[in-house]
């Protein structure tokens, strides 16, 4: 295949992540057949974008030679699974994008392979930021012939693919990105409440550190929606508890400690008892003020 051939895609999942990465595929030029189960979600899309609609995951990959999914969670993936692994044609491949559990990305790496089918487990990192751009960066685990064959088709969407190792390897780094980040999203939003409460203007700190030893892309992408407590976008609360979720779940089978990760876990918890399920994750913020000021809600 080369960089400029087109592909018949199916592609399972328009949500925040799914639909601009199917758009970048439709805006490319690629054969693209969507399902989602939101009837307005997929009208959106179909609105807006190159492509036609299939009924299910197995109508779609049919006579796709690629299938992409990008879903909630395990459930999701296991419900879609016999649809696609029963009518990919031979030869095709299954890319993942969902975070999932490494279990269910080696076992379906398992049941592909036994009917002649590929599957890579490719979790993305950059947000709805990096989905919307074409700058994601991909994590991706299984064989280096699976992953060249779909390379040109991940490359319309993503700055950087890495291959990390055999099936499940893809999603074990992303488990160690999450682990990183909820660290970090944390520290932000201690250092700019503390910030805020001696009175600084957080547009001038955060100048300062962006430039400094402190700088993550976390603090330049969202320092100023915690700033102004907007949070109505993004990478959803109960999302990243659900990921944080598979991080500790993994890491008990392991035998690795994640006392931070742990402790983040349940300050997100306190964020979902502040109705934020579906705010972006940063609004950690909110939280950490909550406890400055003492509101029982915040579990302190």
């Amino acid at each position: 295949m080369t960089e400029k051939a087109q592909m018949k895609i199916a592609f399972i999942g328009l949500g925040r992540m799914g639909g601009p990465i199917a758009g970048h595929l439709a805006a490319a030029g690629h054969n693209v057949t969507v399902v989602e189960p939101n009837l307005d979600t997929l009208s959106r899309w179909c609105q807006n974008h190159e492509g036609t609609s299939a009924p299910s995951a197995g109508a779609a990959a049919s006579d796709a030679e690629v299938v992409i999914t990008s879903l909630p969670a395990d459930a999701q993936l296991q419900a879609v699974a016999e649809g696609i692994l029963g009518h990919l044609p031979s030869g095709g491949v299954w890319v993942d994008h969902t975070t999932a559990s490494v279990q269910i990305s080696r076992t379906l790496a398992r049941d592909a392979s036994t009917r002649d089918l590929g599957f890579i487990d490719a979790p993305v990192s950059g947000g709805v930021d990096g989905a919307t751009r074409g700058t994601l960066a991909i994590m991706a685990g299984g064989t280096t012939t699976d992953i060249d064959r779909v390379r040109p088709l991940l490359e319309c969407y993503a700055k950087r693919i890495s291959h990390m190792g055999d099936a499940g390897t893809g999603q074990l780094t992303k488990m160690t990105n999450q682990i990183c980040v909820v660290g970090i999203g944390q520290a932000l939003a201690e250092g700019l409440d503390f910030a805020e409460t001696a009175g600084l203007d957080l547009e001038k700190v955060v100048g300062v550190m962006l430039s400094g030893a402190s700088a993550s892309w976390q603090m330049d992408n969202r320092w100023q929606a915690m700033a102004n407590s907007d949070y109505e976008f993004g990478f959803a609360t109960e999302l990243m508890r659900k990921d944080i979720g598979l991080c500790l779940a993994e890491a008990r089978r392991s035998g690795v400690g994640l006392p931070v990760t742990a402790l983040v876990d349940q300050f997100l918890s306190d964020v979902e008892a502040l109705g934020g399920k579906r705010w972006d994750w940063c609004s950690l913020m909110e939280r950490q003020r909550g406890a400055r000021r003492g509101e029982s809600n915040t579990g302190d």
